[in-house]
């Protein structure tokens, strides 16, 4: 499957992004899915996840304001982020693997390009 992640840019705190990360192929459904994120000189780490039947995970951090969901019928991810902090700038990727343990950041083995999300304080 190849990735494409869409949606970065500049909001003030408190706002609100939605990324989109769209998918090719035909497998998309059967396919667990992440939404990672780096900040300068930080490890890349797992924010949000989804399973390919039912299932999510959320990073401490993210709990409460960032919502995974997928639209199969268009091989789409998105990441809802809502009451954004300054401490979430990062560089967003999605990621994927053929099976379900989502949850396992070395799981993924399917990735896309990031997109840069900037949170002004």
């Amino acid at each position: 499957v190849q990735l494409q992640a869409s949606g970065g840019g500049l909001v003030q705190a408190g706002g609100s992004l939605r990324l989109s990360c769209a998918a090719s192929g035909r497998s998309f459904r059967s396919y667990a899915m992440g939404w990672f994120r780096q900040a300068p000189g930080k490890e890349r780490e797992l924010v949000a996840a989804i399973a390919s039947g039912f299932g999510t995970y959320y990073a401490d951090s993210v709990k409460g304001r960032f919502t995974i969901f997928r639209d199969n019928a268009k091989n789409t991810l998105y990441l809802q982020m809502n009451s954004l902090k300054p401490e979430d700038t990062a560089v967003y990727y999605c990621a994927g693997q053929y099976g379900d343990y989502y949850t396992r950041p070395n799981s993924y083995n399917y990735w896309g390009q990031g997109t840069l999300v900037t949170v002004s304080s």
